[in-house]
């Protein structure tokens, strides 16, 4: 799995051309955890944060210098750069509940 960047239109109101979430999926290789925490993580995205982020995969076999950047000890992780404070979440995302939480993801609605 090479480095791979998802940017779906920022809706308006937004800075154009920077989503207002900022997010990077730590992976090593295509694993079925991997790919799990990908799917997992899309859909998470277009159900709550639908055309308001960004998500960036980086491939930890591909680019193992890459982990020191965010302090990555564990795969698959996310990580939300922005918006600030910076958060991680280690898993493959399948708790969508946790993951709203740890990402502070207000509830549509």
């Amino acid at each position: 799995m090479a480095t791979a960047t998802t940017t779906p239109k920022t809706r308006k109101g937004a800075t154009p051309g920077r989503p207002e979430w900022q997010l990077k999926l730590y992976v090593a290789g295509s694993t079925a955890r991997s790919m799990a925490a990908l799917e997992n993580l899309k859909r998470l995205c277009e159900t709550h944060l639908a055309g308001r982020y960004s998500i960036e995969v980086i491939d930890l076999l591909v680019n193992p210098k890459l982990a020191a950047g965010d302090q990555i000890l564990a795969v698959p992780t996310l990580v939300r750069k922005f918006p600030e404070p910076l958060r991680k979440i280690i898993g493959d995302l399948s708790n969508e509940e946790r993951v709203l939480v740890g990402l502070d993801v207000k509830p549509a609605g």
